[in-house]
C-alpha cells in the first residue's frame, strides 16, 4: 500500500483494505474519543503538593500580582483583595481563591463546528491539540518562510484531517494581513475550513466580540446555543514572574462572561522567567494560575476555565528555551498533581527545540507527550508540529507527530482478554519451531491485528533502498501534499462562508478606515 493511501486511512481512523487483495480490513479504530489509559504518576508526595498550594497562596496574599487592567483590578477589590493602585500590585486572600475554586466547573463541554468532533473537557478526557502561534512555516517543497494566511488556511486543513487532532491550534501568524485586521481572516477560516473545537486569540477586546459575532453567525447560534457550550477556546499567557498585561486580563474577563472557555497558562521557564528549582517555578506556575482562575470566577461565577502549566527550562548556556526534558517532564507530572488537588481539569503542551524534523525534534516531542500522558493532561497544545522553541511550524514534523500521537491513541484501546485472544488452538495448531504466519488464527485476524504506520516504513533495507532511501521527513512531504490535494471544505464552511461575509467585509472597512 503506498504512502498516501496509508494516510488516508490513518487519518480518517476507519476501516482499510488490505493490500494483497479486495478484502475490506475488519479494523476500525476511535481516535477522536480518547481517555487516559494509565493511572496519572506522581513526582511529589500528597504532603509535598499541599506544600506547593500553600506555599502559591502565601505568595498570591504577600507578594501579590501585578494586573495592569483598572477592570481586574476592580474585580479583586470588589471582592477583598488588598489593591494598589500605584504600583498595580494586588494581593488575594486564601478565602478569594477557595471561593473561585468552588465556583469553577470540573466538566465543560466543548462544541466544534463539525460535532462529529466535539468533546467533554474534564479530569480523564485526552485531547491534543497541533502547534500553535508559530511566526514561521517551513517544509521540504518550499523551505522557511513567515506565515500567511494560505499558509494558516493549509493548517487548519491539515488538523482537520486526522482524527487524532482534536482542537484547532493557530498554527502560525498572518502576517501577510495586518495586525487589526488579522482576527478577521483567521477566524473566518477556521470557520469556512474547519471541523475541529476552534481557537481565538484575546488581542483587544473589539477583535474577541467581533470572533464571537462572527461564530454566532457562521454557526447561525442563538445566544443560548452560544452559551451552552463553549465554541470557541483561549489561551491565557501570564508574564511570568507575577504579571498580567491588559489584552490576557480582557480577555479572561470577556470569555468568562460570554460563557467561552480561557486556558490560564503561565509560562514559566526555570531559570529564566522563574525560580531554578523545578519546585519554586512550581510554586509560580500555580500562584499565576490560581489568580487567572480566580479573575475568571469575578468575572462570571461558574465561567468555564483550565487550569494550565507550561513550564520548562532554560538552556544555563545560552538561555534558549528547552522541552523534552527530563525537568520539563518531572514538571508537567507536577502540574497534574497540582491541577487535581484543586480539582480542575488542565493543560500541558509538548514542544521541541530543534531547529529541523529531525532525531533531537523527535526525541524532544515524544519525551514531552509522554510526560503529558503520565501526568493526565486533558488537553496537550502543541502535541504536532511545533519546533524551533514555536518559532516554526514544521509541516513534515507535524505529519511524523501525528504518527507519535496515533501511537498513543493505540493505548487507549484495551487490550483483548477474551478467551479466544489467548490462542488455545493456535497455540496447539503450530509444531515447536514452526510460525504462525499459516495458523487459523493469524488469517482470522491479520487484517485488524496490529496498527498500521502512517509514514513509518517498516520494510528492509533493499526494499526501502529500491524504493529511494527516503527518511521518514521526507516521506511526510509526499503525505501532506496528499492531504492538502484531497482536502474538501466541511458541509457547514459554505453556509458559514455565506452567513459572516457582510459582516467580515463591514469590519474589515471600518478597521482599516480606523485601526483599533
Amino acid at each position: 500500500m503506498d504512502q498516501a493511501r496509508r494516510g488516508e486511512h490513518a487519518r480518517q481512523g476507519g476501516r482499510r483494505r488490505h493490500a494483497s487483495g479486495p478484502r475490506p480490513s475488519a479494523r476500525v479504530v476511535d481516535y477522536r474519543h480518547l481517555r487516559h489509559p494509565f493511572a496519572p504518576q506522581r513526582v511529589f508526595s500528597d504532603d509535598a503538593v499541599a506544600a506547593l498550594h500553600e506555599a502559591a497562596l502565601g505568595l498570591l496574599e504577600d507578594l501579590g500580582i501585578k494586573f495592569l487592567l483598572p477592570e481586574a483590578r476592580a474585580l479583586f477589590r470588589a471582592a477583598g483583595a488588598t489593591v494598589d493602585e500605584d504600583s498595580q500590585m494586588v494581593r488575594i486572600g486564601r478565602e478569594i481563591v477557595t471561593a473561585a475554586l468552588a465556583t469553577a466547573p470540573r466538566s465543560i463541554p466543548l462544541a466544534a463546528p463539525d460535532p462529529a468532533f466535539s468533546q467533554t473537557y474534564e479530569d480523564g478526557t485526552l485531547l491534543f491539540m497541533g502547534g500553535a502561534g508559530c511566526p514561521n512555516v517551513t517544509d521540504l517543497a518550499r523551505g522557511r518562510r513567515p506565515g500567511t494566511l494560505d499558509d494558516y488556511q493549509e493548517l487548519i486543513k491539515l488538523q482537520s484531517s486526522f482524527d487524532v487532532i482534536h482542537k484547532m491550534g493557530a498554527g502560525v501568524e498572518a502576517q501577510d494581513i495586518p495586525v487589526p485586521q488579522r482576527h478577521l481572516a483567521v477566524q473566518s477560516a477556521q470557520l469556512r475550513l474547519g471541523r475541529k473545537i476552534m481557537s481565538t486569540g484575546s488581542r483587544g477586546r473589539r477583535a474577541v466580540q467581533d470572533c464571537f459575532d462572527m461564530i454566532r453567525l457562521g454557526l447561525n447560534l442563538d445566544e443560548a446555543a452560544f452559551r451552552a457550550a463553549s465554541w470557541t477556546v483561549t489561551v491565557i499567557n501570564t508574564n511570568s514572574p507575577r504579571q498580567v498585561d491588559t489584552n490576557m486580563a480582557e480577555g479572561i474577563i470577556d470569555f468568562a462572561r460570554a460563557g467561552q472557555m480561557s486556558i490560564i497558562t503561565p509560562f514559566c521557564l526555570a531559570g529564566a522567567m522563574a525560580p531554578v528549582t523545578l519546585a519554586g517555578a512550581l510554586v509560580l506556575q500555580h500562584a499565576e494560575a490560581l489568580a487567572g482562575i480566580t479573575l475568571s470566577q469575578l468575572a462570571a461565577p461558574g465561567a468555564p476555565v483550565s487550569y494550565g502549566g507550561f513550564s520548562s527550562n532554560v538552556d544555563m548556556r545560552s538561555g534558549a528555551p528547552a522541552f523534552g526534558t527530563p525537568e520539563h517532564v518531572k514538571m508537567q507530572i507536577g502540574s497534574g498533581q497540582l491541577a487535581r488537588h484543586i480539582g480542575l481539569p488542565w493543560r500541558s503542551a509538548s514542544g521541541a527545540s530543534s531547529n529541523v524534523a529531525d532525531m533531537q525534534g523527535a526525541m524532544e516531542t515524544m519525551m514531552s507527550l509522554w510526560g503529558a500522558l503520565m501526568a493526565n493532561a486533558t488537553i496537550t497544545i502543541h502535541a504536532a508540529g511545533w519546533q524551533e522553541g514555536g518559532l516554526s511550524f514544521g509541516y513534515e514534523k507535524f505529519i511524523n507527530d501525528v504518527e507519535a500521537l496515533q501511537r498513543l491513541a493505540e493505548l487507549c484501546t484495551p487490550v483483548e482478554d477474551d478467551p479466544a485472544a489467548l490462542a488455545a488452538d493456535a497455540l496447539a495448531e503450530v509444531a515447536p519451531g514452526g510460525h504462525f504466519f499459516g495458523a487459523a488464527l493469524t488469517m482470522e485476524r491479520y487484517d485488524r491485528a496490529f496498527y498500521e504506520p502512517l509514514v513509518a516504513d517498516l520494510s528492509n533495507f533493499g526494499s526501502w533502498s529500491d524504493a529511494g532511501a527516503q527518511t521518514s521527513t521526507e516521506r511526510a512531504t509526499g503525505i501532506w501534499q496528499r492531504v492538502l490535494a484531497d482536502y474538501h471544505q466541511p458541509d457547514h464552511g459554505a453556509e458559514a462562508e455565506e452567513r459572516i461575509a457582510a459582516f467580515v467585509e463591514r469590519r474589515r472597512a471600518e478597521v482599516a478606515a480606523r485601526p483599533e
